[in-house]
């Protein structure tokens, strides 16, 4: 087994008047050549966005966008003719495929927006562009990682197009959780949203993560109560 950890003090930064902003990975204005991608996960950026403020109508293509609101709320409105807004335990899956338009704003006059967006790379180009959106609630994640999207069309995940999976867990201290690997060819990106954690004889706090190869599972032991997300991909396009 590989495993490579970044600290969550190493991550890219933005400050912005109304959006704050961490990268694991070069994104916009922040560049590192060491951090560019893990196999088909491209972006994952923890935003806090300012009560009434937000992202204005941009486009996006070739991209499969998941958003995981951890606290607040996100008012969302795209060209696909979607409108409406996601709260917190919800996780909403963008296919931007041959384009779309969006636009994101925290509606709230009081508080801010935590969130985090992922983009991995679909396994196919210029699709029709979808939306699909899900609540998922911490009791179903509790002591265990719940698959929370998935490239396996199921009433239970929000769908991807690549094969990929998303859990999420919710564990106390000393709990351990386990994951088996669905293909020998993937990878394993791990971010501790909150707590910490041992996994791959490595201690993970708030913002850490590891990218793990060369294993067919995983074992994440709560050093105290956390939440993270494992992330499940193919290492090549």
């Amino acid at each position: 087994m590989s495993i490579s950890v970044h600290r969550s003090l190493d991550r890219g930064s933005a400050e912005h008047v109304w959006l704050h902003t961490k990268y694991s990975f070069s994104f916009a204005d922040y560049y590192n050549p060491k951090r560019m991608g893990f196999g088909v996960l491209c972006v994952l950026n923890e935003d806090v966005i300012e009560p009434g403020q937000g992202f204005r109508a941009h486009s996006h293509d070739n991209m499969e966008i998941v958003t995981i609101l951890l606290e607040g709320s996100l008012k969302h409105k795209d060209s696909m003719g979607n409108a409406g807004i996601i709260n917190a335990g919800d996780i909403q899956r963008m296919s931007a495929g041959t384009g779309v338009v969006h636009e994101e704003y925290n509606p709230s006059a009081s508080e801010k927006t935590h969130l985090l967006q992922v983009w991995i790379y679909p396994s196919k180009l210029n699709i029709k562009p979808g939306y699909e959106q899900k609540s998922f609630f911490p009791k179903g994640m509790k002591n265990k990682l719940l698959p929370v999207v998935s490239g396996k069309k199921s009433s239970e995940t929000v769908f991807i197009n690549q094969d990929s999976v998303f859990l999420v867990g919710y564990l106390d201290k000393g709990v351990e959780a386990h994951y088996k690997l669905s293909a020998k060819n993937h990878g394993v990106f791990v971010f501790v949203i909150n707590g910490e954690i041992h996994v791959g004889g490595e201690s993970l706090k708030t913002g850490d993560s590891a990218e793990i190869t060369g294993n067919r599972s995983v074992k994440i032991k709560a050093v105290k109560k956390t939440r993270a997300i494992v992330i499940e991909v193919p290492m090549h396009l």
